[in-house]
């Protein structure tokens, strides 16, 4: 783990430019002593905070406070922009990571603040812009928490290798050396939820990339184990808050 401190004195927001990220590559786990807007320009970006999952294509971002454990990934070749806030200049006051809507108004505007040479008055007018034009998206981080007994995650390894897999908790006992019961009773007591809760969740992360590379609703339901798209729509809405179109939407 890293702790990535920025230029003193700098600007409110500062735009340090793309990183080009490849396909399935992930920087390593750090945090920031300022503020971040984590967004990708072009592909898909990932972020994991803690067991918390975000996939932010263009038109999402996430809102990173100073101080909170990350690592960014793509699952997409990404060009990923750095925007960062000073602490003490910063107007924005949300305490934990929140999704942000990224429309195009927002989207050319940090465009040019990376691009364009301001001079300082100018600049803070069009930060300021910028800070009213974040829009927070009210969703449910998906949590994918992984149990430590050697038994429980090699049931867990399994449903993220194959999340369409149909087999019964008694079924994946058998592999797993452990009768149901106790299978049960470790997803409860080391991931804080039953098996069936659990299996969800991951399903719902795997899905998060097909549907932020425009993989149609019916393919993503059989991918990752739905009979219908409409029951894959109902799980996706109860457990994130929103549909999946909603979370995309740009």
């Amino acid at each position: 783990m890293s702790r990535i401190g920025l230029p003193s004195p700098m600007p409110t927001v500062m735009v340090l430019g793309g990183l080009d990220l490849p396909s399935g590559y992930w920087l390593p786990w750090h945090e920031h002593d300022c503020h971040q807007l984590a967004w990708a320009a072009r592909g898909i970006l990932s972020v994991n905070i803690g067991e918390r999952n975000w996939v932010l294509p263009p038109t999402r971002a996430l809102w990173i406070p100073a101080g909170v454990l990350h690592r960014t990934g793509a699952t997409a070749q990404t060009v990923l922009r750095r925007i960062y806030a000073a602490q003490g200049q910063c107007p924005v006051r949300w305490p934990v990571p929140t999704l942000v809507a990224v429309r195009p108004l927002l989207r050319e505007l940090l465009e040019h603040l990376g691009s364009a040479d301001f001079e300082e008055g100018a600049r803070l007018r069009a930060e300021a812009v910028a800070f009213d034009l974040l829009e927070p998206v009210d969703v449910v981080p998906i949590n994918v928490p992984m149990p430590s007994d050697e038994r429980a995650l090699t049931v867990a390894r399994a449903v993220i290798a194959d999340p369409a897999d149909r087999r019964s908790l008694a079924d994946f006992a058998r592999d797993a050396g452990a009768s149901e019961r106790t299978l049960a009773r470790l997803f409860l007591t080391e991931c804080r939820t039953t098996f069936g809760a659990w299996r969800v969740q991951a399903r719902l992360r795997a899905s998060l990339p097909l549907l932020a590379e425009g993989m149609p609703l019916s393919a993503v339901s059989r991918r990752i184990g739905y009979s219908s798209p409409s029951a894959f729509v109902v799980a996706f809405r109860k457990a994130v808050g929103v549909t999946p179109g909603a979370y995309f939407d740009g």
